[in-house]
């Protein structure tokens, strides 16, 4: 009998958080290590959150066990801004507060699918949604979009990977790794798709308010309101408020999805703590000031990376319109001789880029898509001219 039950030991550890984690414990050792692996703002969380959380701290009814499902007034505050921000009118009944996004996307999984049910994932995707899918006993179907089409996903593509077992797509835009955001026409489309289909959609929306240039953030909900009964949105202050720290994520939906996704939560992990979700509420019902000074940083590194990408040998990369990553393909420089070794991965190109550079990406198997990369540009300007620049020499090398 194993010590190790299948369902947990068939669960892939995160090749993000370990890349950051290797990057860091390089730094910890004294090498000069740029890391694009994390997906986390380099900013502080603005100060009046910050305030928020200290005036928490001090009141007795933070000490307590609260509701499960989240404090009734960050619920209420969560609806409200959900409205101002994606145009999609919810109650805070259903609004269920998670301990970050990843808990919400697990629990939506969970409640949604039983065995053998399929979930067709465009890919590249986040990591983290494969295994959510299996440990709910899920089938995940990918569905693999391409740099010539911007890594979106088409209705074509969607209805050629459906079957009868069919119960779930999940959709991400903008989107994390590749930076793609489909058009409200694109997300339209998907949407009344899905709808006739009779299938849900669980739409990740962590990166609405990271978008650049002329590209729109469109809730699949604002396009499909017909879809209300059959969606679930995830979302969180992560990204948006750089809060990556503090653990705050939501998932809505219909009253009795998230009811019983609340029970759910109820036995794993109660309330989601108490000072962080009072720092929650001040970000959502404060102002957005903070998100724009970053996203016009975002915007401006976006567009450093991607020229310096561009430039570099074996390497072809699609301007990324949201979140805050570049995702490249490395095809171009495989299986070319580089330092006596030759990668014919790009799981090899990133190991020998890290031992030779010191740079650490994320390579495209961790994605889905092997041949490819993802690096953050959640970094400062300083570091990511400098480890591009790296990435950008040693690959110049290759013969």
């Amino acid at each position: 009998m194993s010590r190790i039950s299948s369902r947990i030991g068939g669960i892939a550890p995160s090749a993000t958080l370990a890349v950051d984690a290797t990057a860091k414990a390089m730094r910890a050792a004294g090498q000069d290590v740029v890391g694009f692996g994390a997906g986390e703002p380099d900013f502080a969380t603005p100060d009046h959150i910050v305030a928020a959380a200290e005036k928490a701290c001090r009141e007795p009814r933070m000490h307590r066990y609260t509701p499960a499902g989240g404090l009734p007034e960050l619920r209420q505050a969560i609806a409200e801004k959900t409205a101002r921000d994606s145009g999609v009118t919810v109650s805070a009944g259903q609004v269920l507060v998670t301990n970050g996004g990843k808990q919400a996307v697990y629990e939506a999984f969970a409640t949604l699918l039983d065995p053998g049910d399929e979930v067709l994932l465009p890919a590249p995707y986040w990591t983290t949604y494969p295994e959510s899918i299996r440990l709910a006993g899920g089938v995940p179907v990918d569905v693999v979009t391409g740099p010539e089409a911007g890594y979106r996903v088409t209705v074509e593509q969607l209805e050629a990977a459906r079957t009868e077992r069919t119960k779930v797509l999940l959709f991400n835009s903008p989107s994390n790794p590749t930076g793609a955001v489909h058009k409200p026409e694109e997300v339209r489309e998907i949407g009344r798709w899905a709808e006739q289909a009779g299938i849900w959609v669980l739409a990740d929306e962590i990166y609405e308010h990271l978008v650049y240039g002329e590209a729109r953030f469109a809730s699949i909900l604002t396009q499909v309101p017909e879809l209300a009964e059959r969606c679930v949105i995830v979302n969180g202050v992560a990204k948006t408020y750089a809060m990556t720290g503090w653990r705050v994520g939501w998932l809505i939906g219909p009253t009795d999805v998230v009811s019983a996704a609340a029970n759910l939560q109820s036995h794993a992990t109660s309330n989601v703590a108490n000072v962080s979700q009072a720092a929650a509420l001040a970000a959502v019902a404060g102002p957005l000031d903070a998100v724009a000074e970053m996203r016009t940083a975002f915007d401006r590194r976006r567009l450093t990376m991607h020229r310096m990408l561009t430039e570099t040998p074996g390497v072809t990369c699609p301007l990324p319109e949201g979140a805050f990553y570049c995702y490249p393909s490395l095809q171009g420089a495989l299986g070319r001789s580089l330092r006596g070794r030759t990668p014919t991965t790009s799981a090899e190109l990133c190991q020998l880029i890290l031992e030779e550079a010191g740079v650490a990406i994320v390579p495209g198997e961790a994605f889905g898509t092997p041949g490819f990369a993802r690096l953050s540009y959640a970094l400062s300007d300083e570091d990511l001219v400098k480890g591009v620049s790296r990435l950008s020499a040693l690959l110049s090398e290759a013969a």
